[in-house]
């Protein structure tokens, strides 16, 4: 039998890539364009740096039909795979491919995104997931065989979380797997009109609940952000690319490495910070203009931003630095605590942790919310849960009270000494104290109040002599605070600070297998 020829070897592998790439599918790749996508190839080139994407698994398929159905055709089985280089450094790609069978998840390709999470794991380099695509494939679903095994997919995105930054890009269909995905990931970003997320499509829900929705109306962008399962939505694909390389950006490629630091000189955002926080605790302002002010110019990424806005979560510079900042928003229940936003910044506090980013945290806020429709909302047990997150940090914490600081959620957000904070600071407007003075006074005094000739005067007397008690100065007196500082210094001392404490704590209790969280 005569060998094969050389060359016809090299020409037959050529050939083999050359039918999966997206040249050979004009008329899917077409398709796909005129939905106002871009290919998965296209994506992960607009990703990566130029000519730095080596894939993995390109000649990958489904292999033979289970039986009763028909051969597939499944270039690269419907996920493209492989290392992206992201501003000069390594990612796990895996970008699901919608113009083959809708992007459906078959064994195969299953098995690929499995390898990419293992890849990640250890290589120790972040996973970015491309999600377009429709769930489980039906062709290969209705068999035993292939569904008995599971996946190992969902225990490796465990073994990544808080090792390597896990990224999911909501580009298309999402509901099935491509939630789950989502759930596991650090960062989640949708394109508004395109990306879906959620437990199942309209025709399921339709099935299942009679509710008549479309796939927008349960899982759109804009929902999924309201409702703080998508991180940040966006107009189109560039803007979730880039924001994607913007959050990675922050953070090291894995939580062995420091976080990346940017050289000088830096200048903070163009705010006076002496001028933003009124002395009138009634009066409200937005507690984003404090971020941009002791930010670096240009470098504050707002995460989950429509989800509970009584608190505000940012990744920002300082000084060239990455920090985690949470700031309560006075705009939104006068910045007062409810489940969603206690969930919302715990979550936050744990990414940061994870990946060495110390926390910047500015205190306003009343109190929790309180009442049956707060209880509800399981707020005893979240609250709970952002008291857990930022006691199990051990990243450096640096807290301002702005103004109202106010029992037991002031201690929650971090404020004083309960949590060892690295830099505890006030401002000249704070006021500390277990509750409001008023409310203090209505319960406490009232029947005192009442007897009074002159219950309003009366009253009013008593809440000026109270109100003098939680003076910040009083607080530095009793060296529960470390000073009290003009609004304008605040950068130079977290400048300085940042540059002088140690990047980790040790374990308060070592030994200890685990902390069982209140949710």
């Amino acid at each position: 039998m005569a060998q094969p020829d050389h060359d016809d070897l090299l020409r037959e592998v050529r050939a083999r890539h050359d039918a999966v790439a997206d040249a050979a599918r004009p008329e899917q790749v077409e398709r796909q364009h005129r939905r106002g996508k871009r290919t998965a190839r296209e994506r992960i080139a607009r990703l990566a740096d130029p000519d730095r994407f080596f894939e993995l698994g390109a000649l990958a398929g489904p292999g033979p039909p289970q039986p009763g159905s028909p051969p597939l055709e499944a270039p690269a089985d419907g996920v493209v795979t492989g290392i992206a280089y992201v501003d000069g450094r390594p990612v796990v790609v895996a970008a699901f491919d919608f113009t083959v069978l809708g992007g459906s998840n078959g064994v195969v390709g299953m098995a690929k995104i499995a390898r990419c999470a293992e890849r990640a794991l250890l290589d120790r380099i972040p996973l970015v997931l491309l999600c377009d695509g429709g769930g489980h494939r039906m062709q290969e679903g209705l068999d035993s065989r292939h569904a008995a095994p599971g996946s190992p997919l969902f225990q490796l995105l465990v073994d990544l979380s808080g090792l390597v930054p896990v990224v999911s890009a909501m580009m298309g269909p999402g509901f099935g797997v491509g939630t789950t995905l989502a759930a596991l990931s650090d960062f989640v970003v949708m394109v508004r009109g395109m990306g879906t997320l959620g437990m199942a499509a309209a025709p399921f829900v339709e099935a299942a609940t009679g509710e008549r929705l479309t796939n927008e109306q349960i899982g759109g962008a804009d929902v999924q952000a309201r409702n703080g399962v998508a991180d940040l939505a966006t107009d189109d694909e560039d803007e979730a690319l880039d924001a994607i390389r913007a959050f990675l950006g922050f953070l090291p490629s894995s939580a062995d490495a420091p976080p990346p630091r940017i050289d000088g000189p830096h200048a903070p955002g163009d705010v006076d910070l002496n001028a933003v926080v009124p002395a009138d605790m009634r009066r409200a302002y937005d507690a984003r203009d404090l971020v941009v002010g002791l930010a670096d110019v240009d470098t504050v990424l707002e995460l989950r931003r429509s989800a509970s806005p009584n608190v505000v979560t940012c990744l920002a510079r300082i000084d060239g630095r990455p920090v985690g900042v949470v700031a309560n928003q006075p705009l939104h229940l006068g910045g007062a605590l409810d489940s969603g936003a206690c969930e919302k910044a715990a979550h936050f506090i744990a990414v940061c942790d994870a990946f060495g980013l110390p926390l910047v945290v500015l205190i306003d806020l009343p109190g929790f919310l309180v009442g049956t429709a707060a209880e509800s909302t399981q707020l005893a047990r979240r609250s709970g849960r952002l008291a857990y997150e930022m006691a199990q940090a051990t990243v450096p914490r640096f807290t301002i009270a702005v103004r109202k600081g106010y029992g037991a959620a002031y201690i929650a957000m971090g404020g004083g000494r309960g949590y060892a904070a690295d830099l505890a600071l006030a401002w000249p407007t704070a006021e500390i104290c277990a509750m409001p003075v008023e409310n203090a006074v209505d319960i406490a005094y009232r029947r005192e109040v009442e007897a009074a000739d002159d219950p309003s005067a009366h009253r009013d007397a008593l809440i000026a002599r109270f109100r003098a008690n939680i003076d910040p100065y009083a607080a530095a007196d009793g060296f529960g605070i470390d000073d009290v500082v003009e609004p304008s210094r605040t950068r130079p001392l977290l400048v300085e600070a940042l540059g002088r404490v140690a990047p980790r704590r040790p374990p308060r209790v070592p030994g200890k297998r685990r902390t069982i969280s209140p949710i």
